[in-house]
């Protein structure tokens, strides 16, 4: 299955499933070096040691993105729900914008379910749509690249 996303008013939901345990997912979007390498999707890059997880309720989850015209972007956000393997929730304290990650356990896989809600009006665009689709395509690439190179038992 494809990521698919829908845009609605001011709530972004993007799903897709992925050939890999929860608990593996959940390790993507919780560890720094995983996340650098899947989280900018194919509109922006992930700048190397730019990442850092404070994983506790109110620690920060701090990036800097590169997007194709070489600017780089600073994101700083609060971890505000933190229930491994299956929810994961931080917010924008600049914006505003909240973002949910949950994972479900589905068939040999997880599904997963990306909200983001109170999306400022600048991000509520066919571009955000199409990037966090972008999210999740990257995310399935590096689950496949880790089980084929490291022979993880994903």
């Amino acid at each position: 299955m494809r990521a698919r996303a829908t845009l609605d008013s001011d709530e972004l939901i993007a799903v897709r499933h992925l050939d890999a345990d929860p608990e593996m997912v959940w390790r993507m979007f919780t560890t720094p070096e995983h996340l650098a390498a899947f989280w900018g999707g194919d509109h922006a890059t992930i700048r190397t040691g730019s990442v850092s997880a404070d994983l506790r309720i109110g620690g920060a989850f701090t990036l800097a993105t590169v997007g194709v015209d070489g600017c780089s972007h600073p994101l700083r956000f609060r971890y505000e729900v933190i229930d491994p393997p299956s929810l994961l929730s931080f917010s924008s304290p600049h914006s505003g914008l909240v973002t949910e990650i949950s994972l479900e356990p589905a068939g040999v896989g997880t599904m997963v379910r990306i909200r983001q809600r109170a999306l400022p009006a600048d991000l509520r665009t066919e571009q955000a749509r199409t990037g966090l689709t972008g999210v999740l395509e990257r995310l399935a690439l590096v689950l496949t690249d880790l089980t084929r190179t490291e022979g993880m038992n994903l």
